[in-house]
């Protein structure tokens, strides 16, 4: 006698069935490249390149397609003060193919803004720090500006208030610019671009009169004598400009902010990947060429671990929160 399942039962296997295509759906999404990476991978970056985001990111792209046998591709997503890249990157595919820069902006950002497109806490898993940048403060040689008591004279004198430049409303660029407002009592005049690059142009051709950027792009130009740094916004002088002062020494003790810099990946993607993207970072910072060439441009490399980003960045979400609350800085 041949047996016949019941109509409850023969749903039930097929329940079970289906259950098992679904889970092994899955589990191949996740692990759906074992040899990762086969392909070029993307890195995003979030403003305009000429920027100190930008140089640092293309510096390491270079060693990081080295170790992982592909190329990674440095793609420019400006606007937003980094949110256009960002939204990008956090909705992209968490497969191990498409990275972010993610750096201060982002946790600034998290509360400059009324409403993001992007959580900058859950829709990221931090790969691992790359470096960390001091600002500095520059203005145009035309101005009659020569150390920060004058700056300070300039702001007091002028109807409008000194003009500053940034890389976006949110960067930290223009929370140094923000900081120092506060301390100093000051009008300052907040004037914002898509990047740090257009921003130096346009300091270079005296249309605004000075900007707290990023070392990097503004170290050039300081050299070259296009630019007169004042003052330097970490807690210590720099090797590279060791004859300008900082903004704790001018008048202004215990200020410190310094810009930073990390990789990061689309929340989801699996831990295999970034462990192995955090991997070749590190080695990326520890290649000789890459630290000489970091010290040129005033940037100290930041190795570690995945979760000590993550730590990290958690920590200046909080901190730039307090900082935009006290300055009324808003973004909507």
């Amino acid at each position: 006698m041949s047996y016949s399942p019941t109509p409850r039962r023969r749903l039930l296997g097929c329940a079970l069935a289906l259950a098992g295509v679904f889970a092994g759906g899955f589990s191949t999404a996740l692990h759906a490249d074992p040899v990762w990476p086969s392909k070029p991978v993307k890195l995003v970056v979030g403003y305009a390149a000429g920027g100190a985001t930008d140089v640092l990111a293309r510096l390491v792209a270079v060693k990081l397609g080295d170790g992982l046998g592909q190329p990674v591709v440095v793609e420019n997503r400006a606007g937003a003060n980094s949110n256009v890249g960002a939204e990008v990157v956090a909705k992209a595919a968490p497969d191990g193919y498409t990275l972010y820069v993610y750096t201060i902006a982002n946790t600034i950002n998290a509360s400059l803004y009324d409403k993001l497109a992007y959580d900058p806490a859950k829709d990221f898993e931090l790969v691992g720090m790359i470096a960390k940048i001091p600002n500095v403060l520059v203005v145009n040689p035309s101005l009659p500006v020569k150390s920060v008591n004058d700056y300070i004279r300039l702001g007091k004198e002028s109807a409008s208030g000194v003009t500053f430049a940034s890389s976006g409303s949110g960067s930290s660029i223009h929370l140094s610019g923000e900081i120092f407002r506060m301390r100093s009592g000051i009008k300052m005049l907040h004037v914002p671009y898509r990047g740090s690059a257009p921003a130096v142009t346009d300091l270079l051709g005296g249309q605004v009169q000075s900007m707290f950027d990023n070392t990097p792009s503004a170290l050039p130009h300081v050299k070259a004598g296009k630019l007169r740094a004042i003052a330097v916004t970490s807690a210590q002088r720099l090797p590279s400009l060791p004859d300008v002062p900082t903004v704790s020494e001018s008048g202004f003790p215990g200020f410190d902010v310094q810009s930073w810099f990390a990789i990061a990946a689309p929340a989801g993607t699996p831990k295999a990947v970034t462990d192995k993207l955090n991997a070749a970072l590190n080695k990326a910072l520890a290649a000789p060429d890459v630290r000489q060439r970091m010290q040129d441009l005033a940037a100290t490399p930041e190795p570690g671990t995945p979760e000590q980003a993550r730590t990290f960045a958690m920590a200046e979400i909080k901190r730039w929160r307090e900082v935009v609350q006290q300055s009324g800085a808003r973004v909507n």
